[in-house]
């Protein structure tokens, strides 16, 4: 083809010596780009871990409500950003190579690894008390700084490597395919060994040891492979003396931006179907983050293989196609994960469901892994400062995945359902599948592809949509729906909150307990709050971490002798149901009761000097993510320093021993009620009169709890203050003292910040 297009003046034995220059070429790199991709897989491995980890560390300092959680994600994703346009500004150097560079980035990436969790509880030390204006972005900027040099890495090898290969496409799909390959498989890793066993400390230490083990094996290869001009000759690619035709860069830069928008938001969608169908874990999240890495990477190395055997234009034609396979294909896993779970039992033990959904984000992911490459085989100049022009590239994609973490994260999921942003989601696909069609493809050709994509794309909308309706009830109940149902679903930033006809809630796909405040048909276990009189004489001046159905609350506002109840919750969803319950919906006009919308942690470290006569808390079940936050020693001891003398700290262990055991490790004087325990630096006397006294004296909403003209209800309160002990807790409603508790529960685990408790386990 080539030499037809230039009249055929070129001799056959010319050619034979341009092909064995290439081969020549190419065998002779071939060794060292293979280095190079394995060193690049190998940095992939931190640092997915340190994300992972980072982030953990920076939620339990600065908060876990939606606010902290986006200046954490975006502060990760701007650095990166900023971080690869720091290396193509290094890859233009020409007295440091890309190698050299890419060493000493994984080297000071390493060093500061070493000491990222020590820094990190520094500056929390230090901005402790600071108000949120002060604190956010000291947090923020930090977090930048941590992944500055992480970024700077892909462009500096992807300039090294198109020296060699003379082929965009292949240079950026192979290295992007080695690094998340190598990030995915660090997901796995830390869900279900480094996080188990090694902790927070031992994870970091291992991710550092990795990064300068990677840095060491770059300098090994620059020192046996010295560049010069003539080691990187120029290669003769498939497209060299094609006419110049490139995907315009303005619309390269918009379709790497929307591809990275468009795959954070559904990432984020993906992890509320996962979660509401398995279960909140952490686990579960480090599966699917793994699963959606291995995806980019499939998409990768498909790009690595076609850029080397089809021309730029060919490219562009399919670059139109990706596009649009990445905007419907990703639009179907949720309805798709909704109909794979409702052929399942939802007491059966069966993962096929969790596969089912993990296959389909890896294949929704990888025509997102495909859209980079692929872009950048089209747009940018092999001739030229490939790394440079790469890392502009790079921080468009950088730049929309942030943009999609604020606007769909931050602010749409509290307006739009995940219906209505999958729709806009895909129409903006299809656009900018169109614009590069467009550019690829002759007018006349235009008018039946566009006209079949639309009616596919209409099509989808119109079919998913009864799926989309009930995508919680079907991810739930499984093949039980439409027996079970939700008679209401709340969708806001901080999560999804449902609602049975029988007032059972659920928050993120996990029990949330019901609406309910009976003493006398307990089905929720009320009688803890109620119980609060029986620990403390005198609780004035009360805070209780979540707010959940409101029936707690509702307990705690309406005791004789509380004063003042402040209700710190994270989702602002629960108090859009509080309102609409009968039992709880006075709860909120109580002049009593002052509710803060933030993370409970976030919140106590915030006001350093506030106190209270009892803090309370309903915590969520202790394998859930993030759980430890309100039971590890740390969060202990930042609550301890809230009571006032002989205060009390009273939270549900929700069947955890091992929550038990670190209240026992943190304060002296400890007394189990049913499965929440009671914890003060002060002695504590479980005093049944009080607390019978109390119960015979409470009203709410102008009504007695008990009806003290009742002999049926007296008689059930004799035997709700009678509560037996049990000294080997195996009996759930049952109390358990300081002496016995502390006899049985020795040996177990202790659970800190670092260890996470029982969440990986």
């Amino acid at each position: 083809m080539l030499d037809e297009a230039q009249g055929g003046e070129r001799s056959t034995g010319g050619d034979m010596g341009t092909q064995g220059i290439n081969t020549m070429a190419q065998a002779n790199h071939s060794g060292r780009l293979t280095w190079i991709h394995l060193l690049f897989f190998c940095s992939g491995f931190p640092a997915l871990i340190y994300q992972i980890v980072w982030q953990r560390a920076l939620f339990a300092i600065y908060g876990l409500n939606i606010e902290s959680v986006t200046i954490v994600v975006s502060g990760f994703m701007l650095g990166l950003g900023l971080g690869g346009l720091l290396g193509g500004k290094l890859s233009t150097i020409r007295r440091l190579t890309p190698v050299k560079a890419f060493a000493i980035a994984e080297l000071l990436t390493g060093a500061f690894g070493l000491v990222s969790l020590r820094a990190f509880h520094r500056i929390a030390d230090l901005t402790a008390g600071m108000p949120p204006l002060e604190t956010r972005p000291i947090g923020f900027f930090t977090i930048v700084l941590s992944t500055l040099l992480m970024g700077a890495t892909l462009p500096l090898l992807v300039e090294y490597s198109v020296r060699s290969s003379r082929n965009v496409g292949s240079s950026v799909g192979g290295l992007y395919y080695a690094n998340c390959l190598g990030s995915g498989l660090a997901c796995f890793l830390a869900a279900w060994w480094l996080m188990r066993y090694l902790g927070q400390t031992g994870s970091v230490q291992f991710a550092a040891t990795v990064n300068i083990l990677v840095a060491v094996g770059a300098l090994i290869h620059e020192s046996q492979w010295q560049e010069s001009k003539s080691d990187f000759p120029r290669l003769v690619s498939n497209d060299s003396n094609a006419p110049d035709t490139r995907l315009p860069y303005f619309l390269a830069l918009g379709c790497v931006a929307f591809s990275g928008f468009a795959a954070l938001s559904y990432e984020i969608i993906w992890y509320r179907v996962l979660a509401f169908g398995l279960g909140d874990t952490a686990t579960a999240f480090a599966s699917l983050l793994g699963s959606y890495l291995f995806g980019l990477a499939l998409g990768s190395r498909f790009v690595e293989r076609y850029s080397r055997n089809h021309d730029r234009i060919s490219a562009m034609r399919r670059l139109s196609g990706v596009i649009f396979a990445s905007a419907v294909f990703a639009f179907a896993v949720g309805p798709l994960s909704a109909l794979a779970f409702s052929f399942t039992s939802p007491n059966a033990e069966n993962r096929g469901p969790g596969l089912i959904i993990l296959f389909l984000v890896c294949s929704g992911a990888s025509f997102f892994g495909a859209i980079f490459p692929l872009v950048a085989h089209v747009s940018v100049n092999p001739q030229g400062p490939v790394g440079a022009s790469l890392s502009y590239l790079y921080g468009a994609n950088i730049v929309g995945s942030t943009l999609g973490t604020l606007v769909v994260g931050y602010v749409l999921l509290d307006y739009w359902s995940v219906y209505k942003i999958s729709i806009a989601l895909l129409i903006g696909g299809s656009i900018f599948s169109l614009s590069a069609l467009v550019v690829a493809a002759r007018p006349f050709n235009l008018q039946p592809r566009i006209a079949l994509a639309a009616a596919a794309m209409f099509l989808m909308i119109i079919v998913t949509r009864p799926v989309f309706s009930t995508l919680y009830e079907r991810l739930l109940f499984k093949n039980q729906y439409p027996r079970l149902h939700f008679q209401e679903v709340v969708e806001t930033r901080s999560g999804t909150i449902a609602v049975t006809p029988e007032g059972t809630l659920f928050g993120g796909g996990v029990n949330d307990g019901r609406f309910n405040i009976d003493l006398f048909h307990d089905v929720n276990i009320i009688v803890r709050p109620f119980a609060l009189s029986a620990f403390h004489p005198s609780p004035r001046q009360v805070l209780m971490i979540g707010l959940g159905s409101g029936s707690w609350a509702q307990v705690l506002a309406n005791h004789p002798q509380v004063e003042r109840l402040t209700v710190v919750e994270i989702n602002p969803g629960y108090l859009k149901l509080v309102s609409e319950y009968p039992a709880v919906r006075t709860l909120l006009q109580n002049p009593k009761v002052h509710v803060v919308i933030d993370d409970g942690r976030r919140w106590l470290l915030s006001n350093p000097t506030v106190k209270f006569d009892a803090i309370v808390i309903n915590t969520t079940f202790y394998w859930r993510n993030h759980a430890i936050n309100l039971l590890s020693i740390e969060f202990l001891q930042t609550a301890r320093a809230h009571l006032q003398h002989g205060g009390v700290l009273f939270y549900n262990t929700t069947g955890s021993e091992d929550a038990i055991a670190t209240g026992l490790a943190v304060y002296p004087y400890a007394f189990r009620l049913v499965n929440a325990l009671a914890v003060s630096d002060s002695p504590l006397l479980f005093d049944r009169v009080r607390w019978k006294s109390i119960l015979l004296t409470y009203v709410i909403d102008g009504k007695p709890v008990i009806d003290i003209n009742d002999p049926k209800q007296l008689q059930k309160v004799e035997k709700i203050t009678a509560i037996p002990e049990d000294p080997t807790g195996r009996t759930l409603i049952s109390v358990e003292s300081n002496d016995q508790l502390r006899s049985r529960l020795r040996k177990r685990l202790i659970i800190t910040d670092d260890n996470m408790g029982l969440e990986w386990r």
